[in-house]
């Protein structure tokens, strides 16, 4: 049947080649539509339950998105009129960043004052170049002294310090964020033209969400290439032709060109880990090629004519490669079970891209290469060594098994060394701005690091109730003694500040207000005199039922997050009954993401197993072939954790599919050596060593060559400056070796191993 259908290819090779053609152009057609997400809530399910506690959080309180301008003077004075002008000249022309709603520094700072009975509320700044000296002094005493500015807005040492954006981005086009930051940089090179005596970098959540696509678009015009050129040296090298090299590059971009036009068609928007599907594509493909194109070449040198010797690859390789796309498809659709849509569609468009280079492998490649000229009648590169190889084996087989489980017991021990932790800043490495202007912030003004605890006083107009703000402040102080605290922003600071204008700017009563009318009174009267733009509703809720305390955080592992989140939510049921608290922000959003996205491809991965093995069993028609097959195909990623246990230790996101995603990759070697040994053992009769021989002699090439591709593949991918991507892809690389010496060492002996019936001698025959 195979052979009809291959000669049908040949036959009517000029038709399929033109309909290919037709295909790829009307689905590529859909790359149009693609678009990169610049929003970090992309990594987040609609039903993911921190971003619901951070959406209300945002419903409740203002939108805090930002950009934060961390300002170093060089002279390393901020307090200086020179300083200040630049300070007040960012803070005024900030405000012209698109979709910025509210804009603070120590300049604009609602600083309040007594005079006789009346609250005086006024710029810190009003005039830098009319201070005196005295003046500076004053202005620097009372910012280093006023919580809601240092570690914030200013550095304890004065040395450095912060012009913080606030912005809210509708959401309804692509270009709101890499306008938005375009603007941002605009304005910080007009500043440092302006002000030569000042540096400046830029920071925030809209800063990092414009971080994503420029990480990736680095990655286009580095990693792209260079896998390329690896792709065509190798073929070259093993093919030892353009025909071959030229019809299976052509075959590739097919692949992706159909992948990425289907991913527009259905609306997946581009983001880092999906723009690492490309590389996958392009390593994977060049598997179907090469299998197909090696037995081609194997039967074009003993004397086949190019048709017979393209009929015969295709009877031979037809099933195999059938079997391994499917599993190869298996494998990264388990991603649709992880807690982070990128991976889904990563996984998506992967499987596409698969299955049309399994589609085209078995249409367009046979069609072309009949096409093109074929020249030359030597073997693949490579065979004789193979060949010895083989013998190593045979002879060593004893040895391997043994060798083989004890590296496996010995690295799966290892395991347990493997902590499930990241940090998201460190998403990007240092040769992203981003990273180390963060980096930068959080070492000398502050954390980038933060979360929002809402605090419910149950009642409209509850939050001057004096119990309550006593219980607020009880908290703020319990944060602040906390060790991984930078900062905490929180209402009570200024009920105290007020009461103390009040009472004569009289130290003695920079308390909280004893009475529930004062309370309110001094808050009705402090929000009347704010300006525009610098109001409270990012600290207080519409009808003043509820209360947001801002805490800024160090640079913490996902876990240390998760811990300090943990004991103050308990701080507060323990200390405050009365209140009722939930907590949100980005930083605890990713800090929860990789421990359910570990539990959710818990799941993808034990169904792509149970899938993945029936068709194993299925294919290879035989329940004790089945069960032999999984061992080379899960010992792999067991061994590849161990030593990531032993030489890195932190299991984040990026890591969490690993496990699914190569469960189907790996599965490709042991597939088709098992094939070529069934086929000597049902077909040719041979013994189970001299079938071990027989694969290795045909297919072992290939094996090696479609392993090191992967390997190369998935290593270019780990120099992303993505770390969900690089670590990814250094993983999967581990995974992949592992998986080509289990196949080509432990498999074959175990393979001779189980052959021997109960006498110790081997069985001839079927199988």
């Amino acid at each position: 049947m195979i052979e009809s259908y291959t000669r049908w290819i040949i036959r009517w090779k000029y038709l399929v080649v033109l309909a290919t053609i037709a295909v790829v152009i009307a689905t590529a057609y859909g790359g149009k539509f693609l678009g990169f997400s610049n929003d970090y809530r992309m990594f987040f399910g609609d039903s993911n339950p921190q971003l619901l506690a951070f959406e209300k959080m945002q419903k409740t309180f203002n939108k805090n998105d930002n950009i934060l301008f961390v300002i170093t003077p060089k002279s390393g004075k901020v307090f200086s009129r020179e300083t200040l002008t630049a300070i007040k000249d960012i803070t005024n022309e900030a405000w012209q960043i698109p979709f910025s709603t509210r804009v603070d520094s120590i300049t604009n700072y609602q600083h309040t004052s007594a005079e006789e009975d009346d609250l005086i509320v006024d710029d810190l700044v009003v005039d830098p170049d009319a201070l005196t000296d005295k003046d500076l002094l004053k202005i620097q005493s009372i910012a280093i002294n006023e919580p809601m500015l240092v570690h914030r807005l200013v550095s304890l040492d004065s040395k450095y310090a912060g012009v913080n954006v606030t912005v809210q981005l509708p959401g309804k086009a692509l270009d709101e964020v890499p306008d938005t930051v375009a603007f941002a940089r605009e304005l910080k090179q007009q500043m440092l033209e302006k002000y030569p005596d000042i540096e400046i970098r830029l920071v925030g959540m809209t800063v990092m969400n414009n971080a994503f696509p420029e990480a990736s678009m680095d990655d286009v015009t580095k990693l792209y290439p260079l896998a390329l050129g690896f792709i065509i040296l190798t073929l070259l090298i093993l093919l030892r032709g353009l025909s071959g090299t030229f019809a299976t590059l052509i075959m590739i971009f097919f692949s992706i060109l159909t992948a990425m036009g289907i991913a527009g068609w259905s609306g997946i928007m581009l983001s880092p880990p999906v723009m690492s599907a490309p590389i996958m594509i392009l390593t994977m493909a060049i598997a179907d090629a090469v299998h197909l194109l090696v037995s081609m070449r194997h039967e074009f040198a003993i004397g086949s004519n190019k048709y017979d010797a393209m009929t015969e690859s295709m009877r031979i390789n037809f099933r195999p490669i059938f079997v391994t796309s499917l599993t190869t498809v298996l494998g990264f659709l388990s991603l649709n079970f992880s807690d982070a849509p990128p991976f889904h569609d990563l996984g998506n468009i992967a499987s596409v891209g698969v299955a049309a280079a399994f589609i085209y492998s078995i249409t367009f490649l046979p069609a072309i290469i009949s096409i093109l000229p074929a020249t030359g009648r030597r073997e693949v590169a490579g065979k004789k060594m193979m060949s010895r190889f083989a013998e190593f084996v045979v002879a060593r087989k004893k040895q391997l098994l043994i060798g083989n489980g004890l590296m496996t017991v010995a690295l799966a021990a290892m395991v347990p060394l493997n902590e499930l932790n990241d940090k998201f800043v460190e998403y990007f490495d240092q040769t992203i701005e981003f990273r180390r202007d963060s980096d930068y912030a959080a070492k000398n003004l502050t954390g980038v690091y933060y979360i929002d605890y809402a605090l419910d006083a149950k009642e409209s107009g509850g939050i001057s109730d004096p119990a309550y703000l006593a219980d607020v402040e009880r908290f703020s102080q319990y944060l602040r003694t906390q060790p991984e605290v930078i900062h905490v922003q929180t209402i009570t600071d200024t009920f105290k500040r007020l009461n103390r204008n009040m009472h004569g700017d009289d130290p003695a009563w920079k308390r909280l207000p004893e009475e529930r009318n004062l309370a309110a009174q001094y808050l009705l009267l402090y929000e009347m005199s704010l300006p525009y733009g610098l109001d409270l509703n990012n600290q207080i809720d519409i009808d003043k039922s509820a209360i947001k305390i801002t805490v800024t955080l160090k640079t913490l592992t996902s876990n240390e997050v998760i811990a300090f989140d943990d004991a103050a939510m308990q701080w507060l049921k323990q200390n405050t009954p009365s209140i009722k608290p939930y907590s949100s922000s980005p930083t605890l959003m990713f800090a929860h993401l990789g421990k359910r996205n570990i539990n959710s491809m818990l799941t993808g991965t034990s169904i792509a197993l149970v899938l993945i093995s029936t068709v194993l069993i299925f294919f290879l028609g035989s329940l004790k072939y089945g069960i032999i097959s999984l061992l080379p195909n899960l010992t792999p990623a067991l061994t590849a954790f161990g030593i990531w246990g032993i030489t890195v230790g932190q299991v984040g996101i990026g890591l969490s599919i690993v496990t699914g995603m190569t469960l189907g990759i790996i599965v490709d070697d042991t597939v088709h050596f098992l094939s070529k040994y069934l086929r000597a053992r049902r077909e040719k009769h041979l013994n189970a060593e001299d079938a071990v021989r027989y694969a290795f002699n045909n297919v072992g090439v290939a094996i090696l060559v479609t392993s090191l591709v992967l390997i190369a593949g998935f290593m270019i991918m780990a120099q992303s400056h993505f770390y969900l991507n690089s670590s990814m892809g250094l993983l999967t690389s581990v995974v992949i070796f592992l998986a080509l010496v289990i196949d080509l060492t432990l498999l074959p002996a175990l393979l001779i191993q189980f052959s021997r019936n109960p006498s110790g001698t081997q069985s001839r025959g079927t199988q």
